[in-house]
């Protein structure tokens, strides 16, 4: 019996009286013969599979929304389940035309949607050799190049399967590097480069479309970075540190997360980032405009987090090499790459504002103490909901820069700065990262006789700065506060 998902059993019997075929297909079957989960059900029919899907939702009481109208695919959810159910019409006149069109053998497999072991397995394409074999092979020459993209997800399968590619598949993704510049609209690539990143190791997918030539095309400011040398404490050149971030980030966000990670370092981190666990979860999985998670961008913040480090290399007469303002310059490439993948708004933001200010954490942990409540304050006022990003990408940039834990001293700092920026962000927010100001903007120019403009704005941000550091917490004293403030500009 193949380890498909419970729900299929919900709806065999009801599809049983739809009259016509219906098959698993692709990701699903593949899985289940390898042993894997899989939750993402597709299921093809030869035709009307929008009114299929909406018929099937109704009886199972059930959400569904027409997916692609021009394709007939519809989508079912399943509340408070990993499950989605996709039902799409046949690519082409027959089953069989359908599994030519897919993009690799070992996903051009179909199962009549009531059987349930692996004889059952439709293969015209050597699917089944290939899975046994480890292998991802073409269906025929023009599979990678019919649809770009698919080169990008031949790296994906092979990290995420431990699967080797076939020299006919690597020749053909090397082929079609150009086509996805060419022909693939931007949006089809950034979704292929989110579903990446969200995978366990998104370091070794990047690496991998490094390798076969694909990189320089999609993320040219990551190949970019190839061979650009760094001064110890760095130990590798500013691409391998940038995949060695991911890699240390995504143990980070384990340890977030509450999962176990074997390392003594985990420990500390587990201190500072465990009394926040439940809030930062909420953070990480916050949909911004457009669908992105804030994990999602956290981990786009820390590939492009160092992009900016070839345009502002220099090299002094004693060797060292410096970066200065890469910060700055990489935020601004960072906003230009997404923009042109077609992210929304808020998420460049949030991405621009993480890469702008990563350096952040680190700079405050030079200074040996925890971050005064003004110090958090005017974090928080530059990066906004990224100062948490930001936090948390500073922990895997250490890590990273020093392979482990580098001197105690500045680990032990660097630990002070993220849970005093943390600890103020969730337990004191109303106090020090936005407080509510005790002077609105009409009170203060009736008292000081000003007009709307300039100076008024500079005021009220003096003054919230000054309740934001705990120097004034009464109108009597924001009053006061600014009545110093104003006379001693007059005096000078």
């Amino acid at each position: 019996m193949l380890p498909l998902d419970p729900f299929l059993d919900r709806i065999r019997p009801l599809l049983a009286t739809h009259g016509r075929p219906v098959y698993l297909v692709g990701g699903v079957v593949r899985d289940a013969l390898l042993g894997r989960d899989n939750h993402d059900i597709d299921l093809i029919v030869a035709a009307g599979a929008i009114d299929l899907t909406f018929d099937l939702a109704r009886r199972l009481g059930l959400p569904a929304y027409r997916l692609d109208e021009e394709r007939d695919v519809g989508r079912i959810l399943v509340p408070d389940s990993d499950t989605t159910l996709d039902i799409a019409r046949f690519r082409g006149d027959t089953l069989a035309d359908d599994l030519r069109a897919r993009d690799f053998t070992i996903n051009a497999l179909a199962l009549p949607v009531a059987a349930r072991t692996a004889g059952e397995v439709i293969d015209n394409h050597g699917g089944l050799a290939d899975l046994a074999a480890g292998r991802i092979g073409i269906i025929h020459a023009n599979s990678i190049a019919d649809d770009p993209v698919r080169a990008l997800r031949a790296a994906r399968f092979a990290t995420q399967l431990d699967f080797t590619l076939t020299d006919e598949t690597i020749t053909a993704v090397r082929a079609a590097g150009p086509l996805l510049t060419s022909r693939t609209s931007p949006e089809r690539v950034r979704d292929e480069l989110n579903r990446l990143l969200l995978t366990e190791k998104p370091y070794d997918i990047i690496g991998r479309l490094h390798e076969l030539d694909l990189l320089g095309h999609v993320l040219p400011e990551i190949a970019a970075l190839s061979g650009v040398a760094q001064s110890p404490p760095h130990h590798e050149d500013v691409q391998r540190h940038t995949f060695s971030v991911l890699a240390w980030l995504v143990l980070v966000e384990r340890i977030a997360g509450g999962q176990p990670v074997a390392a003594a370092w985990a420990e500390e981190v587990a201190a500072i980032l465990s009394p926040h666990r439940a809030a930062l979860a909420v953070h990480l999985a916050a949909l911004l405009d457009g669908g992105f998670s804030g994990r999602l961008l956290l981990r786009w913040g820390a590939l492009l987090h160092d992009i900016g480090k070839p345009a502002t290399q220099t090299i002094d007469e004693t060797g060292r090499i410096r970066f200065l303002g890469h910060d700055e310059t990489g935020a601004g490439l960072a906003r230009a790459r997404l923009n042109r993948l077609k992210f929304s708004g808020e998420a460049v933001r949030r991405v621009h504002d993480t890469v702008a200010g990563h350096m952040r954490p680190l700079y405050l942990a030079k200074d040996g103490r925890p971050p005064s409540r003004r110090t958090v304050y005017r974090y928080y006022r530059a990066l906004h909901a990224a100062g948490l990003d930001v936090a948390l990408l500073s922990l895997a940039d250490h890590l990273a820069t020093y392979d482990g834990l580098g001197p105690s001293d500045s680990w032990a700092a660097l630990l002070g700065v993220v849970g005093a920026l943390l600890d103020t962000y969730f337990n004191g927010y109303q106090e020090t990262v936005a407080p509510t100001r005790l002077l609105n903007g009409l009170e203060v120019m009736e008292l000081l006789g000003i007009e709307p403009g300039r100076e008024l704005g500079r005021l009220l941000a003096e003054l919230e700065e000054a309740q934001a550091a705990g120097e004034v917490t009464t109108r009597e004293a924001a009053v006061a506060f600014l009545r110093r403030t104003t006379e001693g500009l007059a005096a000078n």
